[in-house]
């Protein structure tokens, strides 16, 4: 063992000796492996298999229809919300689960448009964002008559005005790992008269949000990710309360009208929150997320975010001495102020890299071309394993790196 490894290997050590969440860990059901996805679908939590037989065999079995009221189904939306209210810095009352992510876009969006009024003809888009969110938000300023103007996150608050009615930003670059100036866009969009949508998916369960705070109006986010709510669990939408009477959603489902079950053919729309519910809930994923929320019981987020910003960094530190010069490039921002909880390092044999990172049981995802991601979930990834995800990415690169050489050195044939 190097000097340098048996020194990183001791610091990692000592750094997890004295880590205030290390006990989290055994929440999860975890293997060998090195788990560096949680941005991407995150671990489950042990004691939720438990909890989902019993939804099954006892609620759903033998309860049945009477567990829309005698276990709670009916109500869970806004239950679930208020407890995912405090991990992204909003009271009770304005949050609401259910549906998609894109779903929900769709829900801000057209209703931020609504809003702000017809005097307003244009809808900033974050230009770097998630693919689906771009969709959805040119198929909203279709419907609303507006022109939809992407815009580079950092010139945002540049770029509103009069004309503008809403922006859709991305908190955290799904690519990157860029964290962008929420409390300022929010501002500079407030000051000139449009609403801030703003889209969680990469930070909520990462690091401190503070939507009441900075006076967002509108947002939405996935549970599947460092909320641990499992693959498809339902998203969320946050509706500041101060909009809530105006708040016009363009999917008014029956779930929403302010008498459900009187059936009537004209619409009601219910007080509160509940106006961004549409239709019947996804029973069994919504009670899986809840039951998995149970980690963050006695959790601050700000200490949450003092580890993913440690763990990135020893992270990149690891890289920076173990990897070969010139081998990869973080995309990741050193500033911490500028750094969501991922790393993302540009490698031009990315796909071959992550494949065999994989096979040796460091698990993280290609963002193709080049982009190897690294989602560092503080919860349940401790020092130990960054560095070892950055010696063995090392070892993998060296391996992938010599193999091309070799095949370049003999014409490109592979022996």
């Amino acid at each position: 063992m190097s000097e340098t490894t048996s020194d990183l290997r001791e610091t990692a050590r000592r750094l997890d000796s004295h880590d205030p969440l290390a006990k989290r860990r055994e929440l999860f059901a975890l293997d060998d492996a090195v788990y560096l996805d949680g941005n991407s679908l995150g671990a489950l939590p042990a004691h939720v298999p438990d909890r989902m037989a019993d939804v099954i065999t006892r609620e759903w079995g033998r309860l049945r229809i009477r567990s829309w009221d005698e276990s709670g189904w009916w109500t869970a939306p806004e239950r679930i919300g208020d407890r995912i209210a405090p991990l992204v810095g909003a009271a009770p009352g304005q949050i609401v689960v259910g549906d998609s992510t894109s779903v929900n876009v769709f829900k801000a969006v057209v209703a931020a448009a609504r809003l702000a009024g017809d005097d307003r003809d244009e809808i900033l888009v974050d230009a770097t964002t998630f693919p689906t969110d771009g969709y959805i938000a040119e198929s909203a300023a279709r419907m609303t008559g507006r022109t939809l103007v992407p815009v580079d996150p950092a010139e945002v608050a540049a770029a509103a005005g009069p004309r503008t009615a809403a922006a859709l930003v991305n908190h955290v670059d799904f690519r990157t790992g860029r964290l962008h100036d929420l409390p300022g866009i929010t501002a500079a969009l407030r000051a000139a008269g449009a609403l801030a949508v703003w889209d969680l998916c990469h930070s909520a369960g990462a690091l401190p949000v503070g939507l009441d705070a900075h006076g967002v109006d509108l947002a939405v986010g996935c549970t599947y990710k460092y909320l641990n709510g499992g693959p498809g669990s339902p998203a969320y939408l946050y509706v500041a309360e101060r909009h809530q009477a105006a708040f016009d959603s363009p999917l008014p489902g029956w779930n929403s009208h302010a008498d459900p079950f009187a059936m009537t053919p004209g619409y009601a729309a219910a007080d509160g929150a509940v106006r961004g519910r549409v239709g019947t809930p996804d029973i069994l994923s919504m009670l899986a997320l809840e039951a998995a929320l149970d980690v963050w019981d006695g959790v601050a987020i700000e200490d949450v975010r003092a580890k993913s910003l440690a763990l990135t960094d020893f992270f990149l530190e690891c890289v920076r001495a173990y990897v070969p010069t010139g081998a990869v490039e973080s995309l990741t921002p050193e500033a911490h102020e500028e750094r969501g909880s991922q790393v993302a390092l540009r490698c031009e044999a990315a796909p071959a890299v992550m494949a065999e990172l994989i096979a040796r049981g460091v698990v993280g995802d290609l963002r193709r071309p080049d982009v190897l991601r690294f989602g560092f979930t503080p919860l349940y990834v401790g020092f130990a394993d960054a560095e070892r995800a950055a010696r063995v990415l090392a070892e993998v690169v060296a391996d992938v790196m010599g193999d091309a050489a070799a095949g370049a050195a003999d014409g490109g044939r592979t022996v």
